[in-house]
């Protein structure tokens, strides 16, 4: 790789760095090729971006993000997983992703500006994502107004009954 593709994959990597809300470095020892696809798919599916990075770009490319502060973190084999709508979203996929391995880490994180450690990162995954969250709120507000026409509903509900059973106990009279 000569100068000019280092300096312009040390742009767009900067570039994505800074637009990342969330942004997970990882350890891939070992990992054959169908699983690290297997991975990239689940991870594109959700948004999320998965790129294995030289050390020296990527620290060089952190400089002046948020990513900073993790640029130690950039020893050995190195993949950085980033999202730019979801934060929780990347956290569960690398968690449940690492259940079965033991030879992919999470080495630290870098949540909308806040670095966390391996730990913060599997809280992280139990928590709700957005989408989650948004049907929660949703149903939290639709709930008042359900209950609302329940009771503005229910008077007229109980005097029709009883006016359907004052007509049957007429009927019978006759």
């Amino acid at each position: 790789m000569n100068r000019t593709e280092k300096e312009q994959v040390i742009g767009e990597l900067h570039e994505k760095m800074a637009k990342a809300k969330a942004a997970i470095v990882a350890e891939p020892k070992g990992l054959d090729v169908a699983t690290v696809t297997e991975l990239r798919k689940k991870l594109r599916d959700s948004k999320v971006e998965y790129r294995v990075v030289k050390n020296t770009l990527a620290a060089r490319a952190a400089k002046g993000t948020t990513l900073e502060p993790v640029a130690e973190k950039f020893v050995g084999p190195t993949a950085i997983v980033m999202s730019y709508d979801d934060v929780v979203v990347p956290a569960k996929l690398l968690v449940d992703f690492m259940k079965d391995r033991e030879n992919f880490a999470i080495r630290a994180a870098v949540i909308e500006g806040r670095v966390i450690d391996a730990k913060g990162v599997q809280a992280l995954a139990k928590m709700p994502g957005i989408q989650e969250l948004r049907g929660q709120i949703a149903a939290m507000i639709a709930q008042p107004a359900t209950k609302l026409v329940r009771m503005i509903g229910t008077p007229g509900q109980q005097l029709a009954r009883v006016l359907g059973a004052r007509k049957e106990q007429l009927e019978k009279q006759g």
